[in-house]
């Protein structure tokens, strides 16, 4: 077989050293083992399957600009979750808009698949509006809401933002709940504070506040809004 010909073989593979099969035969132990390329492999599908955008892949722990003291201390207590990160851990960033809680809770979730850690991004208005459209579809309202039951660990970005009402809660409820019994890990980002969301519901937010524990962050106060600093002069 000439170079060439060799060539367009290998080409028909991402890792021509096991054809793709993640697994290969090493001699020495008689066994398959897992291929170099494996590793890569379940990254590349945990991007895939997140729900993240690639926009939202450039928002990191290192590009988070802490520019106040509670702001220094909210990305410590992040940079302490991915650190200590167990399937049981949750963590939760409250309060004022604009102070940067989705690039926090979206650069702990790529910090955690880039540790092969799978997450799920909930966009919570999308989501909410899109399960509710569907709901007399049982076979839809399943498989959707179980990809979120399931996660490895789910991305709740902007929990109960816009107009509440009972139909959200009873979902919402379903949701953290079966999460709840099964102590799987959330990250959460709202506009409420953790006495806004016992408000809202006081199951859905007690059970938020046991999840996360001492790992909930809120912002108040409207020197915390970035984007109205942007605005002085």
């Amino acid at each position: 077989m000439n170079n060439s010909t060799s060539s367009l073989m290998n080409s028909e593979y991402d890792c021509p050293k096991c054809k793709d099969r993640e697994m290969i035969y090493d001699p020495k132990l008689d066994a398959m083992e897992y291929c170099q390329c494996r590793e890569r492999k379940q990254y590349e599908r945990i991007l895939k399957n997140s729900g993240i955008s690639e926009a939202f892949r450039e928002k990191t722990l290192k590009n988070y600009k802490a520019t106040n003291e509670l702001t220094a201390k909210a990305k410590k207590k992040a940079v302490n979750y991915i650190a200590n990160f167990d399937k049981q851990s949750s963590i939760a960033l409250l309060g004022q808009v604009g102070a940067g809680k989705t690039h926090l809770s979206i650069a702990i979730a790529n910090a955690l698949m880039s540790k092969n850690i799978g997450v799920l991004y909930m966009q919570y208005r999308d989501f909410i509006t899109q399960i509710k459209q569907n709901m007399i579809d049982e076979y839809y309202y399943q498989r959707e809401i179980s990809k979120y039951k399931n996660a490895t660990v789910l991305l709740i970005d902007d929990l109960f933002k816009g107009k509440v009402t009972e139909s959200d809660i009873n979902i919402m409820f379903e949701l953290i709940n079966y999460r709840y019994l099964k102590g799987a890990p959330i990250i959460v980002s709202s506009e409420y504070t953790s006495d806004n969301l016992l408000n809202i519901d006081e199951a859905i937010g007690s059970r938020i506040i046991e999840m996360c524990e001492s790992k909930i962050i809120e912002f108040v106060g409207k020197n915390f809004n970035h984007r109205l600093n942007k605005l002085v002069i």
